[in-house]
């Protein structure tokens, strides 16, 4: 299991393909490996967003992302997953966050990665501020 918040933006597709060469799954175990990647929009609430500042609560969330992490690995019956989340200044097009879950079967990846996400979509502890044109906004969810 990779948790991982990150200050640098990353490549999700790399990140997908090294973990899967390094982490120990043997070739053949496992049928599916789910993933999502969220990036920034560059418009939200009819708004162009020029950039966003993403913040987290150094310690607490990361220990927040592997209780979630440790219940879907066991609900779900995952063989391995992976978080990567990105912290900082990110531009429009950017990837922000990067869940990847592999199992015997693609119902238990797909439903186990949603749940992950639909975690750190809602109840996380991070924080987003858009920067607008002619504004700066906090963003609820």
């Amino acid at each position: 299991m990779l948790i991982e918040i990150r200050n640098q933006a990353f490549d999700p597709w790399q990140e997908v393909s090294r973990y899967q060469e390094n982490c120990g799954l043997v070739a053949g175990s496992y049928g599916a490996c789910a993933t999502f990647v969220g990036t920034l929009r560059d418009f939200n609430q009819g708004d162009k967003v020029k950039r966003m500042r993403l913040t987290h609560y150094q310690g607490m969330t990361e220990h927040q992302l592997s209780k979630i992490a440790e219940q879907a690995l066991s609900q779900y019956q995952l063989l391995d997953l992976m978080i990567v989340h990105r912290v900082g200044d990110l531009n429009p097009n950017e990837p922000i966050v990067l869940v990847a879950a592999w199992s015997a079967h693609r119902a238990a990846a797909f439903d186990g990665c949603r749940e992950i996400m639909e975690y750190l979509k809602s109840r996380a502890t991070f924080w987003k501020k858009e920067i607008l044109e002619s504004e700066q906004r906090w963003v609820s969810q």
